[in-house]
């Protein structure tokens, strides 16, 4: 029975799927928009205020995962970058 290892080494090689974590941010924003405006236009300020404050908080999210990217393969490795290699020796 193999069992798997840790190397002490996977917050330094972990990869972040940051281009999915991007799409979904830009999901979340177009719906925060839209219910700001919504309630806005319901008469209803609380959640209007709930929907502004989510907005406020994807919006410093998307500028954070904007600014990883644009760092490049150190935050974001692409395709080209192979996954790295397991060690080699195993315990017994």
């Amino acid at each position: 029975m193999v069992i798997p290892m840790r190397t002490g080494s996977e917050p330094v090689t972990a990869r972040s799927a940051l281009r999915m974590r991007l799409w979904l941010t830009v999901w979340g924003l177009l719906w925060a928009i839209f219910g700001t405006t919504a309630f806005a236009l319901a008469g209803r300020p609380g959640w209007a205020a709930a929907c502004g404050v989510l907005w406020v908080v994807v919006t410093v999210d998307l500028m954070v995962i904007l600014r990883h990217l644009r760092q490049g393969p150190h935050y974001q490795p692409g395709r080209d970058i192979p996954p790295y290699r397991p060690p080699d020796h195993r315990y017994r």
